[in-house]
């Protein structure tokens, strides 16, 4: 039913469009979609799976040998302690830093490196040196400049010229910086009503509010939507914000597998079935949480097939765009935009104005009844001051780019600039036999590497070649999934990805990490 539903729309869509079909009954759009949604993700190897483990078992072996040596004066101890503390118990067990103390901070000159530029498609690094396993950096004034793969600079709209650059700065001249006042006093200016108008036909709902800060904009806003008897189904990849929001709201919580339809049915149909445990009482309110991008995978949610399933079992979408909107679609409306699903079919929509616009804070789209309930009883609005002027417009001037409400059609060349950026870096690390996880219209690009130290090998050799990246492992991914996290932005030319490519291929056969097993046609 959920596959007839959407494959029925797609093709009255691709009749309308003239696509052929096939003798299958299905057009060759919808082979497509299928085979995008397949192609997400490549099995890991088992060799690699077994080495990965064993890496981590002769990393805990010789970290409790060195805990050991340490403890009995054999090797000094560099590991931060808590002083003036005598007589209380003590703030953290020392037990819950030994992945810290022995696998981080050996890591640590590839993760949290400042930098001293705008983080547009080059930035420049502070070079940094440590002569003691990195508990301390010094600095010899010296910078790095480097292609930058770390960024969630999407559009490139973080930039220190030009129009919306030039908007911030009058709005701290007209402004100032803050108001230090919550929205529920002074901290509404008429720059903020303003700008929720804009989110809410942007992302075509009829209201929306803003908040200061993204991650708070799920962490304390899911609680004021569902609580106590209802049920809430989540993704379990889902970001950290969205797994507090849900833990702090009081609603049950039932977690599918990722992308699973058939796993996220299931449990939708016995959740109606057998209702709220011991009383077996019909839940309240059913509300499925998803991401429209997922930032560590990559990888995009099957939104019209949830869609489906919502309307089937009369339950609600809370959708996460952060990664997704101004990023993704023909008009940067995110992953509705680029299924073609009507955002009435959304109930609640989620963003971030972090990546693509340049900025920060986040919103929420959805009716005007929930709207005006969440401005009523969201801690985020009651307690947090409201968004900085020059934020607001820096938001209001990149959103109405790319509307093209500037008059321009800057906006739509930055969308298509990105878009094809994303399927040409993919589509070449494919052939060069990486395993690559996601979608290829998303700007995340998750390079599988799963060895801890071939995982740290990799970002220093990148450096060494002037390419910044960021390589992320257990606990952000599974423990086996260690990778490097590739952030691709309309800002980037093809001459900087290619150097970057280049770069990455000759550190892939220096390393032997192309793991793939799959067979890319070169004339692809």
């Amino acid at each position: 039913m959920v596959a007839g539903s959407y494959a029925t729309r797609r093709r009255q869509h691709s009749r309308k469009n003239g696509f052929h079909k096939g003798s299958n009954g299905f057009t060759s759009q919808e082979k497509n979609y299928a085979a995008e949604m397949l192609d997400e993700f490549e099995e890991t190897p088992l060799y690699c799976a077994v080495m990965t483990y064993m890496s981590y078992f002769f990393l805990i072996i010789f970290g409790y040998m060195r805990d050991f040596m340490r403890k009995y004066g054999l090797e000094k101890s560099k590991a931060v302690k808590e002083t003036g503390n005598k007589g209380f118990v003590p703030l953290y067990s020392d037990f819950e830093s030994f992945y810290t103390r022995n696998l981080y901070t050996r890591v640590r000159d590839c993760f949290n490196r400042p930098i001293c530029s705008v983080p547009g498609g080059e930035i420049d690094l502070v070079d940094r040196q440590s002569h003691d396993w990195n508990w301390t950096f010094s600095y010899p004034g010296t910078t790095t400049k480097t292609v930058n793969l770390a960024s969630y600079n999407y559009l490139g709209f973080a930039e220190n010229s030009g129009p919306c650059a030039e908007s911030a700065e009058q709005a701290v001249r007209e402004y100032g910086i803050a108001g230090c006042s919550s929205r529920h006093e002074y901290g509404t200016l008429a720059i903020h009503d303003e700008l929720e108008a804009l989110v809410a036909r942007f992302v075509g709902k009829p209201a929306a509010m803003v908040f200061g800060m993204g991650f708070a904009t799920n962490s304390a806003n899911i609680p004021t939507l569902v609580g106590k008897g209802d049920l809430i189904i989540s993704d379990e990849l889902n970001h950290t914000s969205l797994v507090l929001g849900a833990r702090l709201s009081g609603a049950k919580i039932k977690v599918f597998k990722h992308n699973d339809m058939k796993s996220l049915e299931n449990i939708l149909r016995e959740s109606v079935v057998q209702g709220q445990p011991r009383t077996h009482r019909a839940w309240k309110k059913i509300l499925i949480i998803v991401e429209g991008v997922y930032s560590m995978e990559g990888s995009l949610a099957k939104l019209p097939e949830i869609v489906a399933l919502k309307k089937k079992y009369k339950a609600y979408i809370y959708l996460d765009e952060a990664h997704s909107i101004g990023a993704m679609g023909p008009n940067g409306r995110g992953v509705t935009d680029y299924f073609g699903v009507d955002p009435a079919d959304i109930d609640i929509m989620m963003g971030t104005f972090t990546k693509s616009f340049g900025a920060a804070g986040g919103y929420i789209a959805a009716s005007e009844e929930i709207i005006n309930h969440i401005r009523g009883t969201s801690h985020s609005a009651a307690y947090a001051s409201f968004m900085s002027p020059p934020v607001v417009m820096q938001i209001l001037s990149s959103m109405k780019i790319i509307m093209g409400e500037d008059g321009t059609n800057k906006g739509k060349q930055r969308l298509c600039t990105l878009a094809r950026n994303c399927k040409y870096f993919r589509q070449r690390l494919k052939k060069m036999g990486f395993i690559v996880y996601g979608h290829d219209a998303s700007a995340v690009v998750p390079i599988l590497l799963y060895m801890p130290a071939k995982t740290v090998a990799f970002s220093r050799e990148m450096l060494k070649r002037s390419v910044a990246v960021v390589i992320a492992g257990f606990p952000a991914t599974s423990l086996i999934e260690a990778r490097a996290r590739i952030c691709l932005s309309a800002s980037h030319t093809r001459e900087m990805l290619d150097k970057a490519l280049e770069a990455i291929d000759e550190v892939g056969d220096l390393l032997k990490v192309k793991y793939s097993r799959r067979k890319i046609d070169a004339r692809e």
